[in-house]
């Protein structure tokens, strides 16, 4: 789908060259400026009780007299504010998303366009028409969507493009993090990420290594092997690096957790749902998408990308409660539960990002679902030794509208996590159960700011909506932006 602006044209609205027009109305009156043809139907459907100028109304209009688009979609967003905006694009493109246009112009009245809300145009468009169909060859045809115009003045145009532009490269980021998220199992294991990994690098032009088993039995993963001695598909431990910065430039480190399956290994989980842990590879999946967005914004700093894979499964290989391990930075686990073993394989990642002298590292995981109690499923859960780190994904979330919440670090919850056996176990008590999982993970980051981002609630919607959201992606790539300067 192709995203430009458009002039508006002198004669207003109505006179718009489009297959549709997606017309966008801010505040509680009609803008005195709309042109008459528009404001004639919009008048009487006001009247009619058939629209209403608050938040979340939608209409839609055929043929117009004196409109040249002949489908007219009309939705309310209040102040035009974030949310409001990104709801009412989603409302009106609702209205045209099975129709035969392939040409839709979008305009707002009543409010100021910003490149804020040009990227939000593309990030709602590309969600609206995404299709799953890589395992559903009876998925519905794409939509005949081709083209998307944002109206607007001259002189508004630049930064206006300037923000589709930014929005093109994270709806591709999170489209392709989608993608990967929503593939079953069996065609999405560590191997199949791995040559996704691979694929990106050649399309994209980043740098990849793969350590194998064998290379990291000899670094001394042991944590991460430990995950994965029960599964008969290889473990993978895939390295991808964007160099847009001089070498000496420190880079910025983000490793996802790439459980590309997830039954719990000996600690079994329960049967309902479990098919939904398709979705434990949602960080690594995110890591895929952000280093796609920030190739395609060619941003000028390092980024290096690490993705620990495997599957958990039972068997008798598998690792059992009480076993201890040691991990690639010396210490030594005691694993209590099998099933928390995303925190085994980051934690030999948060090490091994050592080597690269980070300027900072950022975990991304489906980690606990302590979290998803703790926030649902409309913030993710951030983690971090470093306030000002903190700050800056806390506010990358905001513009990105990909919001997350800062959970405490306190000392007081190291307790949970003694052990008799090892120098430290793998879980603590019910009680602060995402609070403990960070804690566990801090223990490796002694050497650089680090954050974690507990994406248990938001990577991916259960129920008829049923998928993958790509989140963080937006948040991601904004903070790697802002970093970029």
């Amino acid at each position: 789908m192709d995203f430009k602006t458009q002039p508006a044209p002198k004669e207003g609205l109505g006179a718009v060259a489009a297959d549709a027009l997606l017309l966008l109305l801010a505040g509680e009156q009609l803008p005195a400026d709309l042109d008459a043809a528009l404001a004639a139907p919009l008048k009487a459907a006001l009247a009619d009780g058939d629209l209403a100028l608050k938040p979340g109304q939608c209409l839609y209009l055929h043929r117009v007299a004196g409109v040249k688009a002949a489908r007219v979609a009309v939705a309310t967003c209040g102040d035009a504010a974030p949310a409001a905006w990104r709801k009412a694009l989603a409302e009106g493109l609702k209205l045209l998303k099975g129709s035969g246009a392939q040409h839709l112009a979008v305009a707002l009245s009543g409010a100021a366009l910003d490149a804020a809300k040009a990227e939000a145009l593309v990030a709602v468009a590309t969600e609206q028409t995404y299709v799953y169909r890589h395992t559903k060859p009876s998925a519905p045809p794409d939509s005949k969507l081709a083209r998307v115009s944002l109206v607007c003045a001259k002189a508004e145009a630049p930064a206006l493009d300037a923000g589709l532009a930014r929005g093109r490269a994270i709806a591709d980021g999170i489209g392709l993090a989608r993608e990967y998220a929503n593939r079953p199992g069996n065609h999405c294991t560590p191997s199949d990420l791995a040559a996704a990994a691979k694929a990106l690098a050649k399309s994209h032009g980043l740098k990849l290594e793969v350590l194998e088993r064998k290379d990291c039995e000899k670094l001394g993963m042991g944590a991460f092997m430990a995950v994965a001695q029960a599964s008969h598909e290889a473990p993978k431990f895939i390295v991808l690096r964007w160099n847009g910065a001089p070498k000496a430039a420190a880079p910025v480190v983000l490793v996802g957790k790439g459980i590309t399956f997830d039954t719990g290994g000996v600690s079994l989980k329960a049967a309902p749902e479990m098919d939904e842990m398709k979705f434990d590879m949602g960080g690594a999946a995110s890591v895929l998408g952000t280093l796609r967005a920030v190739a395609e914004l060619k941003l000028k700093l390092n980024v290096v990308g690490l993705i620990p894979s495997c599957e958990n499964m039972p068997g008798g290989a598998a690792v059992k409660p009480g076993d201890v391990v040691t991990s690639l930075s010396g210490q030594t686990i005691e694993i209590l539960n099998t099933d928390a073993e995303g925190r085994l394989i980051l934690c030999d990642a948060l090490t091994y990002a050592e080597r690269f002298k980070p300027a900072a590292v950022v975990d991304i995981a489906t980690l606990t679902g302590a979290c998803v109690i703790a926030l649902g499923h409309h913030r993710s859960g951030l983690f971090s030794s470093s306030d000002a780190l903190a700050a800056e994904l806390l506010a990358a979330g905001e513009r990105g509208c990909d919001p997350a919440w800062r959970l405490p670090l306190d000392a007081e919850y190291d307790e949970a996590l003694k052990s008799n056996f090892a120098d430290m176990g793998n879980v603590g008590g019910r009680a602060g159960g995402a609070i403990t999982a960070a804690k566990f993970l801090q223990r490796y980051t002694a050497k650089y700011d680090w954050a974690h981002l507990d994406i248990a609630g938001t990577a991916w919607k259960s129920g008829a909506a049923k998928g993958g959201t790509g989140r963080p992606v937006a948040l991601l790539t904004h903070f790697l932006i802002n970093r970029a300067g």
